[in-house]
């Protein structure tokens, strides 16, 4: 389970240090950075599969998302004493990114290549990579250091070098893999692989959940929700059936789910009481379709490390909320849950979840904070040097 999540100079988190419990509520106004915190942790799980370099490009460079105010604000600018204004940076400009463990934690930071190198000037470069053992990183616990295109390892009492070439656009999840020296590597990475985001279920009229899908067992739900009837019956096979039928009867009471098979394709019937037929997925409404993809979610026989809901409560009916807050209490129980909301109705019904560490953002000068955090309640965070 994550226990810290730290983020420096992306977009408006100039320098956050977030701790995390099973169940974690992001919220806060329009604009108050929750959407570029979940796109922070979004970049954490790219570098385990090659492409946080490219996703930052997506975005426009290391110059589009890099902090965009002053270095370091002075009190008096904090006062509002005197204008807003930068000076000459003290400091090598650094996207920082990195989390803490109950076993193993993990940062990463990037920076602008030499351009007289290279004319991939948006292309950012991986300056150095840190594991260690322990909640933050100290001296004593550091296992594996990447310091441009070097790796070393703790070995016995010293350290050993792995690698001296490494691709500065790659991270070092991608490019070592050796179980006998450097098994943290391989280790966190397939933790980091295992995380699982879901932000974009389509309910559409034309949505590839409303389809007829193959027979197939399909233990993990796909991100879009494609794979809904077949996942629905892998669950009913190998899953908490029980949970499952009460899922539903919490949000529909008297209603039941069912798959129909034809020539090896399965298809989502909803049944409620009063009709004579049930209801074929492409006839539900949005709503409809989209809680029953969330309970297919949530209900996953192959619980991931992390997962992580976006806005769950789009094109939800604000009665289904609360209903939709215990799906998720539930599912925290079997796996570290992150959420980001902004309706105040499932944010008061997840509020009273006991495992529910609320994190609130405001804005202070353009710069992400959580609310009512101190320097004295920030979780302990140390980055690597370069």
């Amino acid at each position: 389970m994550l226990q810290t999540l730290a983020i420096s100079n992306y977009r408006s988190l100039r320098e956050l240090a977030v701790p995390m419990g099973r169940l974690n509520l992001v919220t806060g106004a329009n604009g108050s950075g929750k959407s570029n915190l979940y796109r922070a942790l979004r970049l954490l799980a790219e570098t385990a599969q090659g492409g946080v370099v490219q996703s930052l490009t997506r975005e426009g460079g290391l110059p589009s998302v890099m902090w965009a105010g002053p270095e370091k604000p002075s009190p008096a600018m904090r006062r509002g004493e005197v204008p807003i204004q930068g000076g000459p940076r003290q400091q090598a400009a650094a996207l920082r990114l990195g989390f803490a463990g109950e076993e193993y934690g993990y940062a990463i930071d990037m920076g602008f290549p030499v351009p007289a190198l290279s004319m991939f000037a948006l292309d950012p470069e991986i300056k150095g990579e840190a594991i260690w053992s322990g909640p933050f990183l100290r001296a004593a616990n550091l296992l594996v250091e990447r310091r441009g295109a070097v790796v070393r390892v703790r070995a016995n009492k010293g350290w050993a070098t792995v690698a001296e070439h490494l691709s500065p656009f790659e991270s070092l999840f991608t490019q070592i893999a050796d179980p006998q020296r450097a098994p943290e590597v391989l280790a966190l990475r397939e933790t980091i692989r295992g995380w699982r985001f879901y932000d974009h279920f389509r309910s559409d009229a034309d949505a590839p959940a409303r389809l007829p899908q193959l027979a197939t067992r399909t233990p993990v739900l796909s991100h879009d929700g494609r794979d809904l009837a077949a996942a629905w019956q892998t669950i009913r096979e190998i899953g908490d059936v029980r949970s499952l039928e009460a899922a539903v009867e919490d949000a529909f009471p008297g209603a039941s789910v069912s798959i129909a098979e034809t020539d090896g394709r399965f298809m989502l019937m909803f049944s409620q009481h009063g009709l004579l037929r049930p209801l074929s997925a492409a006839e539900l409404s949005d709503g409809t379709l989209r809680y029953l993809l969330w309970i297919a979610a949530l209900h996953t026989p192959r619980p991931p490390p992390l997962m992580v809901l976006n806005e769950p409560e789009t094109s939800l009916h604000p009665d289904l909320l609360p209903a939709l807050a215990r799906l998720i209490g539930q599912a925290s129980r079997r796996t570290q849950v992150w959420v980001v909301s902004h309706a105040t109705r499932l944010v008061a019904a997840l509020e009273q979840e006991p495992e529910c560490r609320a994190i609130r953002l405001e804005k202070q000068l353009s710069q992400t904070e959580v609310m009512g955090q101190n320097l004295l309640d920030a979780p302990a965070w140390h980055w690597p040097r370069r």
